[in-house]
C-alpha cells in the first residue's frame, strides 16, 4: 500500500507524543517494541491467527514497512503495522496504551485510507479488500469486561442483516474479565498486560523483546524517534504560548483603554506585533 498514515495526517486523533521510558525497559505493550516485533512474520502471523481464530497461510508487508525509517528531521513516522494476507485481506494492527476515546474515529480513518490506496492504484471499488483494523488496548474502552469487541456494520432495523462491506474493527482489552476468548488468546493478552509468558508463543515474544533491547540499531531508531517527538512537543508548546499571547493582546485591544506599549508589555508581544494584530482586527467585517 502506497499511502503512509503519518503523524502529521492524524491531527487530533494522534496519541500522546512520547514516552521517556529507557529503551532497555521497553515491553511488548510499548508502541515502538510492538511495532518492531510485529514486523517479523514469525510473530505477526500467529498473532493474527489467535485474534481471528483462523489459519493464515501467508502475510506480506508493504515494502516501506521493512524497517522503521527515521531521521531527526523526519516529517512522519510509522508505528502501526499493515500487512496483507489470505483472501485479499488487509490488516492494520496498532498498540494503544492511552485511552483518548478517539479509537472509533481512528478506525474509520484507517479504513478509508486503506481503501483510498487501492482506488488510487486504478482499481475499481469491486477490488476493495477485506479490511481489518485491530487495536490492542491495555484498557477497557467500553467498560464491559470483554477481552475482545468486534464491530461490523449492521442494519439498525434488522440487526441480523449485515451490510457486507467487509470492514471489521476489533478492539482488544488486556484487562478483560469475561470468559470470551480462547485460552491461547487470554495468555497472549495477559502477557501484553505485563504477566509472565505461559506458552511457547508468548515465550517466543518475550525472547524477541529481550533480543530487541540488545539491538543497537533499534536503540538508535528509538532515541531518534524520541528526539523527533520531543521536538514536536516543544513546537506545540511554543505555538500554544504564542497563540495565548495573541489572544491576550486581542482582548486588551478590544477593551480599547490601554496604549499599545502596555498591551505589548502585558501580553509578551512586541509593539509591532500588537500593531499588526490591531490592523488585522480593524480589517475584520463588523
Amino acid at each position: 500500500m502506497g499511502n503512509k498514515l503519518s503523524t502529521e495526517n492524524k491531527d487530533s486523533m494522534e496519541k500522546p507524543y512520547f514516552s521517556k521510558k529507557p529503551f532497555e525497559e521497553l515491553q511488548i505493550s510499548d508502541d515502538f517494541m510492538f511495532s518492531v516485533i510485529m514486523r517479523n512474520p514469525k510473530y505477526c502471523k500467529p498473532f493474527l491467527e489467535r485474534i481471528l481464530g483462523v489459519r493464515i497461510s501467508r502475510i506480506e508487508y508493504p515494502e516501506y514497512q521493512d524497517t522503521i525509517d527515521l531521521t531527526y528531521d523526519a516529517k512522519s513516522v510509522r508505528l502501526d503495522i499493515f500487512v496483507e494476507g489470505d483472501e485479499d485481506s488487509v490488516y492494520c494492527i496498532e498498540m494503544q496504551t492511552t485511552n483518548n476515546k478517539n479509537l472509533p474515529k481512528r478506525a474509520r480513518y484507517y479504513e478509508s485510507m486503506i481503501d483510498l490506496n487501492i482506488l488510487e492504484k486504478g482499481e475499481g471499488y469491486r477490488k476493495l479488500k477485506k479490511n481489518f483494523v485491530i487495536f490492542v488496548c491495555t484498557f477497557d474502552l467500553f467498560k464491559k469486561g470483554r477481552h475482545i469487541y468486534t464491530f461490523e456494520k449492521r442494519c439498525v432495523q434488522e440487526p441480523e442483516m449485515a451490510l457486507g462491506d467487509e470492514t471489521t474493527t476489533i478492539i482488544l482489552n488486556t484487562k478483560g474479565t469475561m470468559d470470551d476468548v480462547s485460552p491461547e488468546m487470554e495468555k497472549l493478552l495477559d502477557y501484553i498486560d505485563g504477566k509472565e509468558p505461559e506458552d511457547s508463543y508468548t515465550k517466543e515474544l518475550d525472547e524477541a523483546v529481550v533480543s530487541t533491547r540488545k539491538n543497537e540499531k533499534w536503540k538508535v531508531s528509538y532515541m531518534t524517534l524520541q528526539m523527533h517527538y520531543q521536538e514536536k512537543f516543544e513546537q506545540g508548546l511554543e505555538q500554544g504560548i504564542e497563540q495565548g499571547n495573541r489572544q491576550s493582546a486581542l482582548r486588551m485591544l478590544q477593551e480599547g483603554d490601554l496604549p499599545v506599549e502596555k498591551i505589548a508589555k502585558y501580553s509578551g508581544l512586541t509593539v509591532d506585533e500588537v500593531l499588526e494584530l490591531e490592523k488585522e482586527e480593524a480589517s475584520q467585517p463588523v
